[in-house]
């Protein structure tokens, strides 16, 4: 599996499986990262399902100042770099600050612009200028329709390498729910659509200085997406033993199931596309 036509399908729709953007939430070291990057790399050969992997060096959005942030920067796309080159994967992070987007996209192909960020003009923009594929989360306080106007921000720079990401509506408190016309709506911009699995089904700050999740749903709500024909790629965060991670444990999806839900929703796929 090479790297470059991971990227490529996105764009060009040769295949008709959805893509997989994978990963742990945070780098916890360089031996957990590299352990879950290659049995990722083993289910996506399996499968046929091209895998971007993702991971952040960096979580600025926690619930409490105690909360583990990850290793920062420099020594995070150290990790992820020895990822690309080890295994020949293309990669995604989260970038925080305008500053930061130059110097991610020496190392990683895909620019996450986080929920919580994704009206932020300078950081969109400066994503933009990099020339690389910048992914747009959904706000959970914004519509479908904003999005286009994040995109716009991106594009106003030459760069139309764009990907939308839906990852759930605030529901009163701590809680979220997806609008599943959010998928049809943001399809109509002509960018591919992501579907955040894992991030919808978290309940952020739901147990007090920790978020929450419900991962038992991941399978009913990924193949649920699925089935609307519209989803280019699935966002899952998961971890050898999410009870031990030290970031978003009660949301991510235990890897060992990993295969299992994706073997359902290619089953769905075939029949929708």
């Amino acid at each position: 599996m090479n790297s470059t036509l991971n990227l490529k399908n996105i764009f060009s729709n040769e295949t008709h499986n959805f893509f997989l953007i994978a990963g742990p939430c945070v780098i916890e070291s360089e031996r957990s990262v590299m352990l879950i990057a290659e049995k990722l790399k083993k289910i996506s050969e399996k499968l046929n399902i091209d895998l971007i992997f993702k991971s952040s060096y960096s979580k600025a959005n926690r619930s409490s100042i105690d909360s583990f942030n990850g290793p920062g920067i420099e020594k995070g796309l150290a990790i992820l770099n020895k990822v690309k080159h080890d295994l020949e994967l293309p990669l995604l992070t989260d970038i925080h600050v305008p500053s930061e987007a130059k110097i991610a996209a020496e190392i990683v192909d895909i620019l996450q612009i986080p929920a919580f960020l994704f009206r932020q003009t300078d950081l969109l923009v400066s994503a933009g200028t990099t020339g690389r594929i910048v992914n747009i989360k959904k706000g959970q306080f914004g519509s479908a329709n904003e999005m286009r106007l994040a995109a716009e921000k991106v594009r106003s720079t030459g760069n139309d390498k764009i990907m939308l990401t839906e990852r759930g509506t605030t529901f009163g408190y701590n809680n979220l729910i997806v609008d599943f016309r959010n998928f049809m709506e943001m399809n109509k911009t002509g960018y591919p659509v992501i579907y955040d699995v894992t991030h919808s089904l978290q309940r952020p700050a739901g147990e007090g200085k920790v978020s929450g999740g419900q991962p038992e749903y991941v399978s009913q709500m990924a193949c649920a997406a699925v089935a609307t024909g519209v989803i280019d790629g699935l966002f899952i965060e998961t971890h050898t033993d999410p009870s031990k991670a030290l970031s978003d444990g009660r949301s991510m999806l235990k890897l060992d199931e990993l295969e299992n839900v994706l073997q359902k929703c290619l089953a769905i796929n075939n029949v929708i596309k």
